[in-house]
């Protein structure tokens, strides 16, 4: 069979079921089998091997059967750089960049205590780590700043150790297992997090790509959403320096009663940040 003949035949399939996506899915799987880029599956125009052809259709197969594209290739894109997946971590989101680009323009703009705007003389703390895509993006920008990544998960530690050595700042950060800021100090200028924030009787009713292939103690918010949020304000507030920053992702409905969790806790200045969306995405606070 011809390439260009397959394609539109599993592209059909995945439009036949409703994935609004097929054409690009079917451009990433079918790329990832020939190690090529969507310009590269264009000029191949001639017979495809036995091997590949299975490859692609298996892995149409499991994008059928609602697995998300980025579980399928295991690895996805956030802030530009690769990240390797596992079963324990989250698949970085875009709105997530909404929570680094927040944080680089406090760093930058000289509104973190102790912090140069290179991150000299920063440690980011992260917490819920997971595959580190925040810690490593900020690293990443931030080229004389440190970070420390926590996690109640081993697995997820270990990927974001490779996570850390693969995109280059291995020597710039740590790991450590924990539940929330349980496991350290402080004091810290900067702590950062992507918390749970879904209901927990939500969870079975959102789509099956994050029902069933999401890590639950990543989604699991508790009854109303919010426990993660008490946890972190509370042991942020005993553990950052005065003026320190404390930035939260938030799920887009619930900035007023996370701006009012920082506040019981001690916290001033909050202000909150919109994804490009135009969702409430960010809620960010500072130590009085």
């Amino acid at each position: 069979m011809l390439l260009p003949a397959l394609l539109a035949a599993q592209r059909r399939r995945l439009a036949e079921a409703g994935i609004d996506t097929a054409s690009l899915d079917i451009r990433l799987l079918a790329g990832r089998v020939l190690g090529v880029d969507a310009a590269g599956l264009l000029a191949h125009d001639g017979p495809l091997g036995a091997a590949a052809a299975a490859d692609i259709t298996a892995m149409v197969d499991r994008r059928l059967a609602g697995e998300p594209v980025a579980r399928i290739l295991g690895d996805w894109e956030f802030w530009g750089l690769p990240f390797v997946l596992s079963p324990a971590t989250l698949v970085p989101r875009p709105d997530t960049e909404t929570l680094v680009e927040a944080v680089l323009d406090l760093v930058r703009g000289g509104a973190v205590p102790g912090a140069g705007p290179d991150g000299a003389g920063l440690t980011v703390v992260d917490l819920g780590t997971g595959s580190g895509a925040i810690l490593v993006a900020l690293l990443s920008e931030l080229g004389a700043a440190e970070g420390l990544g926590v996690d109640l998960s081993e697995e997820a530690l270990s990927t974001a150790r490779l996570n850390a050595a693969r995109n280059g700042v291995a020597g710039r950060s740590l790991f450590c297992r924990g539940s929330w800021l349980d496991a350290v100090t402080g004091p810290f200028s900067l702590v950062v997090s992507n918390p749970p924030y879904i209901e927990s009787a939500d969870i079975d009713g959102l789509a099956p790509e994050v029902a069933r292939h999401d890590p639950r103690l990543a989604l699991d918010g508790g009854a109303d959403g919010l426990d993660a949020y008490r946890v972190i304000a509370a042991g942020a507030a005993a553990r950052l320096v005065p003026g320190g920053v404390l930035a939260l992702e938030i799920g887009w409905r619930q900035a007023v009663t996370v701006t009012e969790i920082l506040a019981d806790a001690g916290f001033a200045a909050i202000t909150v940040r919109r994804d490009l969306a135009g969702h409430d995405r960010v809620v960010i606070g500072r130590r009085r």
